[in-house]
């Protein structure tokens, strides 16, 4: 009888201990998750404490770049040297930055922490998601995407509130001290009840690999944001970063072909809807975290709004955009199906930026919520589906590296976005104040304190309506490329092609149910 009751009790206990495990996963996506989301939100008065406007774009820029080259490392470590050590070196790394950003006492110090921040960011994402498939049958999955859908409410609706309330009552520096306790917790529920099997693979890393990449990303990067601000477009300096980043993009790619263990294994791109997924992630990347960096500058600068409220005013947009992810991904699951969702995703995101671009001093907070949630209604229909089909799209054996290439481009969507958006909104807003404000205007353009909502009621009115133009016409412009690049998302979009998704529909027998690929929400 005591036998039958361990026996029966065994499966219980495991549960209890996969819950726990879980439990510390999602605390610590819920770190990688929030964080841009704070910071988008204090970056006003962040800005304005530390000066440096032209710089404004690198905060994010640095982070999301050192994300993106650190990514692909991340996951061979794990494969190397096991997943349980990697996984906690990287939660460590991203708190050391974390803390770090918060005592910077200038903005070229914060930028250079926030890079510290996002190498070990890279690692977040990948080692959540690489445990989730050691730990849990691909059947099985489903069961925890309502702890996933949570994780992503707290994140996309609390971020911008938390970050705005922080800002106000405790400074900008708790929007990246706060990231320790949670920190704290995850670590320690990781190194107590995390144990995963103690195989390793034998595989080598992609060293030059990933140096070409990285090269190559930082020089395009660099490009987009210094042409035409730093540096004429057509100055020795641009040219060389373009010729350095080209050259390493294609000894890149050609490397790729003889690695032994390529970081970006070439032939999973043989699958036209995985290549179609990696440029609507790219897009998706591209759009998202340029409308959550210039919408609260608009908000406060514009409408006035306080940092606590222009969280609270970005609602719209990410309610829309959780709800719609969560019914996209049910949908989908539940019926295969999912072409419809990254065409109609695609034409939201369209409209939506464009309508975004139309604001202007005189448009109401109603209105622009309106357009925002148009903007969320896109975003949400493609977050889910993107990595879904892309995981869909290749063999088992290349899913960890699926999902680590999709989750690449869409950081490095993030980082063109911000860098070619950042660029374009700092030239408009610098030339419409020297066209508006004169002397003064140009000074305090130079000097950033007009960023901050409470420095901006103690300029002249002349100046200050300057300022209000400008940054509505600097957000014009950005929203207005984010509409036109979003076209090529849906031109992506129409050439998917549904294929059955594994697993999807009823199961039959237990002999020809094919693994369910794990959805990201």
């Amino acid at each position: 009888m005591a036998d039958t009751q361990t026996v029966e009790t065994e499966p219980d206990k495991k549960q209890r201990s996969v819950r726990v495990v879980l439990l510390a996963l999602m605390i610590t996506m819920m770190l990688a998750m929030l964080d841009n989301m704070i910071v988008g939100t204090a970056m006003p008065t962040i800005v304005g404490e530390l000066g440096g406007l032209e710089h404004l774009s690198w905060v994010v820029t640095a982070y999301t770049l050192a994300t993106a080259a650190a990514t692909p490392l991340w996951g061979k470590l794990g494969d190397m040297y096991g997943r349980k050590g990697v996984f906690m070196t990287s939660i460590v790394l991203f708190l050391i930055g974390s803390a770090l950003s918060g005592m910077a006492q200038d903005m070229g110090q914060l930028i250079g922490f926030r890079a510290v921040q996002g190498l070990g960011a890279g690692g977040l994402m990948v080692g959540v998601m690489a445990i989730i498939g050691d730990l849990i049958p691909p059947r099985e999955r489903g069961k925890y995407q309502g702890m996933m859908a949570g994780v992503m409410a707290l994140a996309m609706i609390g971020g911008p509130l938390v970050g705005g309330t922080i800002t106000d009552n405790w400074g900008w520096r708790w929007s990246f001290y706060i990231n320790l306790p949670l920190g704290v917790v995850a670590l320690g529920l990781i190194s107590i009840v995390l144990h995963l099997p103690a195989k390793r693979a034998q595989a080598r890393i992609d060293y030059l690999g990933a140096a070409l990449l990285t090269v190559g990303i930082t020089s395009i990067v660099l490009v987009t944001t210094w042409g035409g601000t730093e540096y004429a477009w057509t100055s020795a300096r641009i040219m060389e970063l373009i010729g350095i980043g080209v050259a390493a993009l294609v000894g890149f790619v050609f490397w790729q072909t003889k690695a032994a263990e390529p970081v970006l294994p070439l032939h999973i791109f043989r699958s036209r809807n995985f290549t179609l997924m990696s440029i609507i992630g790219f897009i998706t990347g591209f759009v998202m975290f340029g409308a959550t960096l210039f919408l609260p500058l608009y908000q406060q600068s514009v409408q006035g709004a306080s940092a606590t409220n222009s969280g609270l005013l970005l609602l719209p947009m990410l309610g829309a955009m959780l709800v719609t992810s969560m019914v996209a991904g049910r949908v989908t699951t539940n019926s295969g199906r999912y072409y419809v969702f990254p065409v109609l995703g695609s034409v939201l995101m369209v409209v939506g930026l464009y309508l975004l671009s139309t604001m202007d001093t005189g448009t109401s907070r109603f209105t622009s919520g309106v357009f925002m949630a148009v903007v969320g209604l896109g975003m949400g229909c493609l977050m889910q589906i993107t990595m879904l089909v892309a995981q869909n799209s290749v063999e088992m054996k290349d899913m960890g590296v699926a999902s680590s290439s999709t989750t690449l481009f869409r950081t490095l969507g993030s980082s063109f976005g911000v860098a070619i958006m950042g660029a374009l909104f700092n030239h408009r807003v610098q030339d419409t104040m020297a066209e508006r404000g004169g002397a003064l205007g140009s000074k305090v353009t130079e000097q950033s304190e007009q960023l901050d909502a409470k420095s901006l009621e103690k300029l002249p009115d002349a100046v200050r309506e300057a300022y209000q133009y400008a940054v509505s016409a600097g957000t014009h412009s950005a929203f207005l490329l984010g509409s036109i690049v979003a076209v090529v998302s849906l031109v992506a979009a129409v050439f998917v092609k549904e294929v059955p998704l594994k697993g999807a529909g009823p199961q039959k027998s237990a002999d020809d149910a094919a693994p369910a690929p794990l959805v990201e929400v």
